[in-house]
């Protein structure tokens, strides 16, 4: 007995589910709006950026121009035409903001929307504020800059920066990369609270190394290879190679750090 009320009870969970979704709003379809806005800047101009869901791809060029594409996505166009892109600029600064539209109190999902920006740049420009709650964070071929990125839920890379780099991640994940190295000053400071944090550096590259994981462990491609497997390394500051100008500065709280040589 107790099993055949199990078994209309499950029958009648899913039927009750398959009808809440059989009467979605046929308006309720997800609908999608792309802005695109150009802006001529001086190589050395600053940009901000604020987006709650979504995604955020900044990429450095040798442009004079910010060029900004934005996709919106949204169920309905009533919700899609509520997401705000505000984005305005001068010769010296670009300044992009979003807002959404209140989410709904009832909802067996999240039907507020997202946005995700693609921004060319001049590679040489202040990225003075990127912040993501929730999404994909990618910054790429950022030279001679100063960027400062904060992403809250999501995964952030760096593709290729050679500037000052102060990045941040609460959960996640956060990778930094580069395809080839050169051998002059940068820095680069990564920080990860609950997730795991990957360096993919090339081999003959020359830096000094600075890594600290609270909790987890460090395997570090470039240390000495006697260690034992199982050996926890909880912190690292060393020097690679006869010139090590650049710095590589990697903590995570709660979680590993992979410092991997990769050759090109």
């Amino acid at each position: 007995m107790m099993r055949c009320r199990l078994h209309f009870f499950c029958i009648g969970a899913i039927a009750a589910v398959g009808l809440l979704a059989g009467c979605r709003d046929p308006e309720e379809n997800l609908v999608e709006q792309t802005i695109e806005k150009n802006f001529t800047v001086s190589p050395t101009a600053r940009l901000t950026i604020r987006n709650v869901d979504g995604a955020i791809r900044v990429y450095g060029s040798k442009t004079t121009e910010v060029k900004i594409q934005a996709i919106k996505r949204a169920y309905g166009a009533d919700r899609l035409d509520k997401i705000v892109v505000n984005a305005t600029g001068q010769a010296d600064s670009v300044d992009i903001d979003t807002t959404y539209p209140p989410r709904p109190k009832l909802s067996w999902s999240d039907r507020s929307g997202t946005v995700d920006y693609t921004i060319v740049v001049p590679e040489t420009c202040t990225v003075s504020r990127l912040e993501l709650t929730n999404g994909e964070v990618l910054i790429e071929g950022m030279r001679d800059a100063t960027v400062s990125a904060k992403l809250v839920n999501g995964r952030m890379l760096d593709h290729n920066g050679f500037g000052k780099h102060d990045l941040f991640v609460a959960n996640g994940a956060l990778d930094v990369t580069f395809d080839w190295w050169e051998r002059r000053k940068f820095f680069v400071n990564a920080k990860i609270v609950n997730g795991n944090l990957r360096a993919m550096i090339p081999g003959e590259s020359s830096f000094h190394l600075l890594a600290a994981a609270t909790s987890g462990n460090i395997a570090n491609d470039f240390g000495a290879r006697e260690l034992n497997s199982n050996t926890k390394v909880r912190k690292v500051d060393m020097f690679v190679g006869d010139a090590a100008l650049p710095t590589i500065d990697l903590q995570a709280t709660e979680g590993n750090i992979a410092v991997v040589e990769a050759n090109p």
